[in-house]
């Protein structure tokens, strides 16, 4: 079996923008798709397992929420629905992805002449940590927009033991 996708056209200059913006959404959405299809849980690639459920004909809200010990208004609230009229074959989620613990990192609002880079050397964590934080498509910020910043553990201090230290005195010079 083959399987055959177009995310663009490299002649079209919209298509390539958007590829060079998004291309790993792309990606995992199809990995998601494929997963989805062929019946087996999709997992991130954070490792976090994201359960799906495809709508079958005679399926209701309250059935698909009994059969995954969840409740409708849960179901509503992950997929943003806001009837409960479903579709064969619409696929739903089922459980959402674990949040990050707030604890791990810091909200920053962007401002005007801010960078990433800029953002990166006032907090002291890399570019890329931030693009990995937020799923960043792209490099470009917006004005007034809100980025997880990772917190930062403090770094060991290293102290080299000398002839007549102790455990408990340190040195006894």
């Amino acid at each position: 079996t083959a399987l055959l996708i177009e995310y663009g056209f490299i002649d079209n200059p919209s298509d390539v923008v958007k590829l060079k913006n998004n291309l790993l959404d792309y990606v995992e959405a199809v990995v998601k798709a494929v997963t989805n299809y062929i019946g087996v849980p999709y997992v991130s690639p954070e490792g976090i397992a994201e359960t799906t459920y495809t709508v079958q004909s005679g399926d209701t809200l309250y059935s698909i929420a009994r059969k995954f010990n969840t409740t409708v208004d849960q179901l509503k609230t992950i997929n943003n629905l806001t009837s409960n009229v479903l579709q064969p074959g619409q696929v739903l989620i089922i459980s959402k992805k674990e949040e990050i613990p707030s604890e791990s990192y810091t909200v920053y609002t962007v401002k005007s002449g801010d960078s990433l880079w800029k953002i990166a050397n006032q907090y002291g964590v890399t570019v890329n940590e931030i693009i990995e934080l937020n799923n960043l498509g792209t490099t470009l910020l917006q004005i007034g927009q809100q980025l997880k910043i990772p917190s930062q553990e403090p770094k060991p201090t290293y102290y080299t033991v000398k002839s007549g230290d102790t455990i408990f005195m340190g040195n006894n010079e």
